[in-house]
């Protein structure tokens, strides 16, 4: 898949989707201050799916009506580790080929996905 991983987004987990086969483009290394706004259009122009921490998000996509080729996953989930974060987020981002679409908050018990 095609992810845009926002600039709060671990460097670990990055890398490690990279090597999982999925084409990761990271604001930190692409164009890192940019604002909420630019990252989502950055996302919708690109077709990629936004990966990130920041709730703001969520209000930004519905404003915004972000076309259901793109996606937003909104991670809520905590770790006493970066390790074990990146463990977590692999896992997740490999349940699933359906991000695209919609706009999704994982936390550590569950997947809410909502169609935007």
């Amino acid at each position: 898949m095609r992810f845009l991983a926002d600039e709060n987004f671990p460097g670990g987990a990055v890398a490690a989707l990279r090597s999982n086969g999925h084409d990761v483009a990271w604001i930190r290394t692409l164009s890192p201050g940019i604002s909420d706004p630019e990252v989502l259009k950055l996302a919708q122009a690109e077709d990629r799916v936004l990966l990130t921490f920041d709730k703001d998000f969520g209000e930004l996509a519905f404003v915004t009506e972000l076309p259901a080729t793109s996606g937003i996953v909104l991670f809520r989930i905590q770790s006493p580790s970066s390790i074990i974060m990146t463990e977590k987020i692999i896992t997740v981002i490999e349940l699933r080929d359906d991000w695209a679409g919609h706009f999704s908050t994982i936390d550590n018990n569950k997947i809410r996905m909502r169609e935007l």
